[in-house]
Order: C-alpha cells, then structure tokens, then sequence
C-alpha cells in the first residue's frame, strides 16, 4: 500500500515508547544498537516530551512518562517485543548486554532459519535480536514446530 501522505524515512508502523528515564533509554539504544538521534523536543519541565532514533532503517519514537496523559512507562521485560535483524546476532548481543541489557535467551540457531537471543532493556522492552542463517520451507517450519512442541508438551 503507498501512502503519500507518510512522511520521508517512516513506515506505516513505527512504535512510540515510553521510558520513566527517556534521555538514560536514548543513552542505552545509541550504546546497544547503534541508535542515531535524529530529534529531541524538550518539555518544559525538563522532561523529553518528544525524541525520534533511527535503528538500522526503521525509526522509534519516544518519550518520558506523563501520567496526566496516560504515557506511562512499562515494568521491566513487560513492554513488548520488537523484533531486530542485524548482521551478527552474537556480537550485537554481546553489544546489548554490555550496555546494560540482561540477557533473556543466548543466541541459539533457531528452526525457522534464524539464530536469535533475547535480552531485556533497562527501559522495559524485550528484544529478540536475530541474523537469518538459512531459507526454511514452511514444510520444514511446521515439522520442526511438531517436533518442537513434541519436546516441551
């Protein structure tokens, strides 16, 4: 679907956090993924009230809490997960968590084709950090998910 009315470098989707410390959470995404701060609007009272970060191609936005508005932060590991490929999950990882993030899950080769950890941010957010090592059918996927569940029932 193209969209002329989305601006230059979005997508259609791009997700809006919300940190209890937003300048320590643009602080960690620079050090761990190699964040780019592309705007910063400061509220009056010396919060963030508005910060764009470009992360490989895809921008995040966020911004510090404002409980009268409903923007509160999430409790650690219980924000969501975003999803990010990078060239080499290990070191990305390894990346991560010197930065501060705790490891969930070490990169592992995963079934459907891709090695994958998890890490918690100090923000609130998890994310599965991932590098595609192989093409997979779908008919490969679904044995390996019966197999896989075949184990873990």
């Amino acid at each position: 679907m193209s969209n002329s009315n989305i601006p230059q470098g979005y997508h259609s989707i791009t997700p809006s956090l919300t940190a209890r410390d937003a300048k320590a959470a643009i602080d960690f995404y620079i050090r761990a993924f190699g964040a780019e701060l592309l705007f910063k609007l400061d509220g009056p009272e010396g919060k963030i009230a508005h910060a764009e970060l470009q992360i490989g191609n895809s921008r995040i936005m966020i911004s510090d809490e404002y409980p009268d508005y409903g923007s509160m932060a999430p409790e650690i590991g219980k924000g969501g997960t975003f999803m990010l490929y990078v060239e080499d999950v290990d070191a990305a990882f390894a990346q991560a968590v010197g930065a501060g993030a705790a490891a969930v899950q070490e990169p592992t080769d995963m079934f459907w084709g891709d090695r994958a950890g998890r890490i918690n941010d100090p923000v609130g957010y998890r994310w599965t950090l991932a590098s595609h090592v192989k093409d997979v059918s779908q008919e490969e996927m679904e044995a390996a998910m019966k197999e896989w569940g075949e184990g873990n029932a």
